[in-house]
C-alpha cells in the first residue's frame, strides 16, 4: 500500500538507519478552586482564568532538586526521589497494577505504593541494568525491555564486556509479580535486535495467551551469539532480521514457554521518507564543532549531507580492530588511523543505507520505536522511525499494515496515541531523540511536535466507531494539524514530544504528555484542527550551565491522577485543578473510569459508569459550548440536585422529573448547536433514573 505523504519541505535529519550511531552521537536518550500557578518549588499562588502571561516556564531558575517550578491548572502532589542504588541512573517508562506504579530504570525497575499520591513508598526496588527498561504488565507477569549490549541474563550489575557473549540479554525479561514485594523471574525471550519497547497484546478470542510486540532498534546481533540473526537485507536473505518486528506468544499457564511466533514484515515496498533540515542554530554548531575537532585530530564524516563529529566510543573499536587485523598491539599508528578515515565513509553509508548513485531511493525504515494497539477497535498505530503506521491486529499474531504516513516536518515518529472514539491518531515526533534541545525559540513549531490524523474509510468519510467486527482495511490518515509544547525551553534543556495518554474526560480527547525538561502539557484536541494546551507544569533544567538529562520521560492518568516517570529526579503525581478549561465535574467524572492495571502501549477502552458526574460534566460542556439555554441548563442542573441528594433508591416522583427533562433535551438537540451530546446528557439522565430505581 503506498504511504500518505504530506507537507514536503527541505531535509536533512538523522534516525533509526543510523540508530547505533546516533546512540554514540548524543542523538538519542539514555532518556476545586481558581487555576494555580508556582514559579517556586514547592508553592501555589492563584491566578486569573486564562492563559499566563507571561509564560512563567521561560527563565525558570535551575537545580536537580531543588529547581523552580511553574504550574498551570495542576497541582505537584509529590515528588519522591529514586532509591540509593537507582540514583543517578536513567528512569524510564512507567507501567501500573493495581495501587502501584512500576518505574523502569537503566538499572532496572522499582515498585511504588501509591495509594497515597501526596506520600508514594517504595514496595520493591529490582537491580536488574539493561536499557532502557520499558515495562508492561499483565495480570500476575511483568514485562521489561533490554537491548543494550551490557545486560546481562542473569541482571549481574557488572555488565558484558564480549563483543559476543552468551551472558547477554538482548530482548524480553519476564517476572512474576503474583507477589509485587518479591518479583521471580521466570523467562526471557532473545531477540535480534533487542527489544528497544515492546507492547501487550490481550486478545479476548484467545483468553490462554497474550501476545507481545517487540520493537527493537538496535544493530543486528552476531549469529555465534544468537542463532538465526541475518544482517544482510531480505533481498539478500529471506531470514534478515531487519524490516520487520518480532510478535512474542505468552502462554499465560506456562509464562516460561514464551517464544518468537511470527515476525511481520511490515515495512515492505516503503522508501526513506523526505526529512527536514536541521535549524539554523544546530548547523553553525556542528560546522563550529567538526572544525575544532578535525583540529585537535578527532574523527568526523558526512552523514546526510551534514559532516558530524565521531565520538570515541565508536571509532575507538574501529581502531582495534585494524590494529588487530595486522597482528599488532597496543596503541594505533598514523597508518591505522590513515586507514580507518578511509574507510569511515564506506563504513558510514552502509549504515545509514546510501544507495550508490542511480541505483534507486534509500529503503524505508526496518523498525519500529512503538507500537500502541487498540484491541476494541482491531487497530494498532506504529510509530515506525521515518513512517507512522495503521496496523490491523484482529489476528495479534500477524498484524497487517493498511495505511502509512510519512512528513518531511517529523524527523522520528516515536509514539501513537489513539482518541477514545479510535476516529483521530496522534504520533509523536522525538526530533533529537530526547537528548537535545528541541523547544528553542528558534526551532520550528512543526518539529519536534505531535501531528494528528483523522481516520477516514475508503470514501474519505470520517468512522466514528469501531470495534473488532468492523473491516479497517480501506482506514486512512489524514493529517489535522501539530500541536508543540507552547513555552520556549532553553539550550541546556532536552525537550521534544514524548510519551503521554489519554485523561478520561467524557465528551472529550484530552491527553497529558511528557516533554523531558520541557516538563508535562496537558491539552485538548478534540478539534483536530485547532488543538489547545489547558494546564502544564514545569521546572528549571537541571544545570544551568550544560546539557544534562532529566525532566519527564512519560506522563500517564492513572486511576485519578497524573504520574510521571522523571529522568533525573524520580516519581511525580499531579491532580488536575479546575478551571476555565476543565471544570471540577469533568474531573470527578474522569475519576470514575478505573483500571486494575494500565499500560498506555495497549491502549483501554474507557467506558463511563452512569454517575452524577458525568451528566454534571455533559452539563458543564454544554455550557462552555453554548449548546443549551441557560433556563435548560438550571432545569437540567436542579434536576440532578434534588435527586443527588435524595434517599436511595430514588422516589417514582424524582425518577418522573429526570425523565421529564431527559425528553425536553431530545426536543432541544435538533436546534442545538451540540445536539449529539444533548442526546448524550439526555441518555444519562435517563441512566441515572434507572439505576435508582
Amino acid at each position: 500500500m503506498a504511504p500518505v505523504h504530506h507537507r514536503p519541505t527541505a531535509v536533512r535529519s538523522i534516525f533509526a538507519p543510523l540508530f547505533s550511531l546516533a546512540l554514540a552521537l548524543g542523538l538519542f536518550s539514555a532518556a476545586a478552586c481558581a487555576p494555580a500557578i508556582s514559579t517556586t518549588a514547592g508553592s501555589n499562588n492563584d491566578m486569573s482564568p486564562g492563559e499566563p502571561t507571561p509564560d512563567p516556564r521561560v527563565g525558570l531558575r535551575a537545580g536537580k532538586f531543588d529547581a523552580a517550578s511553574a504550574s498551570w491548572n495542576m497541582r505537584l502532589l509529590s515528588s519522591t526521589q529514586p532509591t540509593e542504588k537507582f540514583a543517578g541512573i536513567t528512569n524510564s517508562d512507567l507501567a501500573f497494577t493495581g495501587p502501584y506504579a512500576i518505574q523502569g530504570s537503566y538499572n532496572g525497575y522499582q515498585v511504588w505504593d501509591i495509594s497515597n499520591p501526596s506520600a508514594p513508598t517504595l514496595k520493591t526496588a529490582y537491580l536488574c541494568p539493561a536499557s532502557q527498561s520499558d515495562v508492561s504488565v499483565y495480570k500476575n507477569l511483568l514485562f521489561v525491555s533490554g537491548e543494550g549490549n551490557s545486560g546481562r541474563l542473569d541482571c549481574g550489575a557488572e555488565g558484558v564486556k564480549d563483543t559476543v557473549s552468551h551472558d547477554r540479554l538482548r530482548g524480553l525479561r519476564i517476572f512474576d509479580i503474583t507477589d509485587i514485594g518479591t518479583p521471580k523471574y521466570i523467562a526471557n525471550v532473545q531477540t535480534c535486535r533487542g527489544s528497544h519497547t515492546h507492547t501487550v497484546l490481550f486478545d479476548p478470542k484467545d483468553p490462554d495467551n497474550v501476545y507481545v510486540y517487540i520493537s527493537g532498534s538496535a544493530g543486528v546481533r552476531s549469529p555465534s551469539e544468537l542463532a538465526g540473526c541475518v544482517k544482510l537485507t531480505p533481498d539478500k536473505d529471506p531470514n534478515s532480521a531487519l524490516f520487520r518486528i518480532e510478535v512474542i506468544k505468552v502462554p499465560l499457564a506456562h509464562p516460561e514457554q514464551a517464544a518468537i511466533v511470527s515476525s511481520p514484515r511490515i515495512f515492505n515496498d516503503l522508501t526513506a521518507p523526505a526529512r527536514h533540515g536541521e535549524s539554523p542554530e544546530d548547523v553553525a554548531q556542528a560546522k563550529a564543532a567538526a572544525a575544532a575537532a578535525r583540529a585537535r585530530g578527532g574523527y568526523t564524516a558526512m552523514i546526510f549531507g551534514s559532516e558530524r563529529v565521531l565520538p570515541s566510543q565508536f571509532t575507538t573499536p574501529m581502531l582495534d580492530s585494524i590494529v588487530k587485523a595486522r597482528g599488532g598491539t597496543g596503541p594505533a599508528t598514523g597508518a591505522d588511523s590513515a586507514a580507518l578515515r578511509t574507510a569511515l565513509p564506506g563504513i558510514i553509508a552502509k549504515m545509514i543505507g546510501e544507495q550508490p548513485s542511480g541505483t534507486g531511493p534509500r529503503p524505508g525504515p526496518t523498525q519500529c520505536h512503538d507500537i500502541t494497539v487498540y484491541p476494541a477497535i482491531g487497530l494498532a498505530g506504529g510509530a515506525c522511525e521515518g513512517y507512522g503506521f495503521l496496523l490491523d491486529i484482529r489476528d495479534p499474531a500477524h498484524p497487517v499494515r493498511i495505511a502509512a504516513a510519512s512528513d518531511s516536518n517529523f524527523s522520528y515518529w516515536h509514539s501513537a496515541t489513539f482518541n477514545n472514539d479510535g476516529t483521530k491518531v496522534l504520533f509523536s515526533d522525538e526530533w533529537g531523540g530526547g537528548g537535545q534541545p528541541k523547544c528553542r525559540a528558534s526551532d520550528r513549531r512543526e518539529w519536534g511536535a505531535d501531528a494528528i490524523f483523522t481516520l477516514t474509510d475508503a470514501n474519505g468519510t470520517p468512522v466514528m466507531v469501531r470495534n473488532s467486527a468492523t473491516d479497517p482495511a480501506g482506514d486512512k490518515m489524514q493529517f489535522q494539524n501539530y500541536y508543540k509544547l507552547p513555552a520556549a525551553q532553553t539550550k541546556e534543556e532536552n525537550c521534544v514530544a514524548h510519551n503521554g495518554s489519554l485523561i478520561p474526560i467524557p465528551g472529550r480527547d484530552v491527553m497529558v504528555q511528557a516533554w523531558y525538561q520541557g516538563g508535562i502539557s496537558v491539552f485538548d484536541w478534540t478539534d483536530p484542527r485547532n488543538p489547545r494546551e489547558i494546564a502544564f507544569f514545569d521546572r528549571g533544567p537541571v544545570d544551568s550551565t550544560r546539557m544534562a538529562m532529566g525532566g519527564s520521560w512519560s506522563a500517564y492518568w492513572y486511576n485519578g491522577n497524573i504520574v510521571s516517570s522523571e529522568i533525573a529526579r524520580g516519581l511525580d503525581i499531579f491532580a488536575l485543578v479546575p478551571s476555565t478549561y476543565l471544570s471540577q465535574n469533568e474531573i470527578d467524572a474522569a475519576k470514575t473510569v478505573h483500571f486494575d492495571y494500565f499500560n498506555t502501549q495497549g491502549q483501554p477502552k474507557l467506558v463511563w459508569p452512569t454517575s452524577y458526574a458525568l451528566a454534571r460534566a455533559y452539563a458543564d460542556q454544554l455550557e462552555r459550548s453554548k449548546g443549551l439555554s441557560a433556563e435548560r441548563l438550571s432545569q437540567v442542573r436542579q434536576a440532578l440536585s434534588g435527586a443527588a441528594s435524595a434517599p436511595q433508591p430514588l422516589s417514582v416522583q424524582l425518577r418522573t422529573a429526570l425523565g421529564s427533562v431527559a425528553a425536553q433535551l431530545d426536543a432541544d438537540a435538533g436546534a442545538s448547536s451540540d445536539g449529539a451530546k444533548v442526546r448524550t446528557l439526555a441518555r444519562t439522565l435517563r441512566d441515572l433514573a434507572a439505576a435508582s430505581s
